[in-house]
């Protein structure tokens, strides 16, 4: 039996990871603390909230206080650390919550986590996983090899500098203190409670609300796609199967333009709509209901600042190693996103209020 601290799991990785573990481990504890800023939502964890084995707690990791006290009560020997701001559009209008979060509150995790384990009462084992992003890398031309785990580390926005700081604060407390620690850096996640600034739920919700789906440049930024479920599936061999000390690059083997992205949601929308009846009076502003395709709504919008151009990971190591390999490919992961989608609109409805709307409407202006 393992007590784990799920940093950040009321956002969208890591919900998909609470459930999964209760559903594969009912005899582990699992405690949650989320500061439950805007991309934090306990709806994501309604099911599991009366579960025995499951804790929530509202609280920051920079509170070093609470954080030793949860490790002392709760007995706790794994930390899974998602906690993070991850949004690189918000990093760009304001970095400060970036670098305390991902970089201040890592560091009080890994200082709290040494201070329980490596003294006399430590756990006979432990490990702190720190789940990252292959945005620290930089960014990829068409013909340069996918990232590796050796890749040299060249960040381009304040969010990917701030995650490359966290992953070298993680390795340091490995070899300077013996801390064991793992690292996972993964491509572009989607599925099941995924906040909807991100691409994919973005263009879902305002496809079938009849709005326009904008797309950063010409649409040609490519990213490798990995399903949360998929996701969570690898962090779990690496905590329990990963060597100390290492880092394990987590990717779905699915390389697509962002343009092409919304093309194939777009057509995935309309399958679903054609002669569903249900679906045409639940949304009415849905360009079905008028009968033109879900593409007419595409908008191209002004690129960001410094937008990476391509991600590609190379999971040969989790492949070789762990034997992970991808379950979802990348439409019938698509389709089933959507379809969670339309199952769960009293969720992503509850999310989408006015300042928030405001926020998607200042980010994104039309060329």
């Amino acid at each position: 039996m393992s007590n784990l601290l799920v940093t950040g799991g009321a956002g969208f990785i890591g919900a998909n990871f609470v459930h999964y573990w209760l559903r594969k481990y009912p005899d582990d504890r699992v405690v949650v603390l989320d500061a439950l800023t805007y991309a934090g939502n306990q709806a994501s964890l309604a099911a599991v909230s009366q579960e025995p084995a499951f804790r929530f707690v509202h609280g920051d990791i920079c509170d070093a206080r609470l954080v030793t006290d949860l490790l002392q009560q709760e007995q706790i020997d794994t930390i899974v650390h998602f906690a993070a701001e991850s949004h690189v559009d918000r990093s760009i209008s304001g970095p400060g919550a970036f670098i305390q979060t991902n970089i201040v509150g890592t560091y009080t995790l890994l200082e709290a986590a040494r201070g329980q384990w490596l003294g006399d009462s430590a756990p006979a084992s432990h490990r702190f996983h720190h789940v990252s992003t292959d945005e620290v890398y930089g960014s990829l031309n068409l013909d340069d090899p996918a990232f590796s785990e050796t890749t040299a580390y060249a960040p381009s926005s304040p969010y990917s500098a701030s995650k490359a700081s966290s992953d070298h604060l993680v390795r340091a407390y490995n070899h300077t203190y013996g801390l064991q620690v793992s690292t996972s850096n993964c491509s572009n996640n989607y599925g099941p409670y995924q906040f909807p600034e991100k691409l994919i739920p973005l263009m879902i919700v305002n496809a079938l609300a009849g709005e326009a789906l904008p797309v950063y440049g010409d649409g040609s930024n490519i990213r490798d796609w990995l399903h949360v479920e998929d996701h969570v599936r690898g962090i779990d061999l690496v905590v329990r199967e990963g060597s100390v000390g290492e880092t394990y690059n987590i990717g779905g083997n699915e390389e697509h333009a962002n343009l092409d992205i919304v093309r194939t949601l777009c057509a995935c929308i309309d399958d679903l709509f054609e002669n569903n009846d249900e679906l045409l009076k639940r949304f009415p502003n849905a360009p079905a209901s008028s009968g033109k395709p879900a593409e007419s709504l595409i908008t191209m919008v002004q690129d960001r600042p410094g937008h990476d151009w391509r991600y590609a990971i190379d999971a040969s190591r989790m492949r070789d190693e762990l034997g992970f390999e991808p379950s979802y490919n990348f439409e019938t992961g698509l389709r089933s996103t959507i379809d969670w989608m339309l199952a769960n609109e009293d969720w992503w409805r509850a999310i989408l209020d006015e300042s928030y709307r405001d926020w998607i409407d200042n980010n994104y202006s039309k060329r």
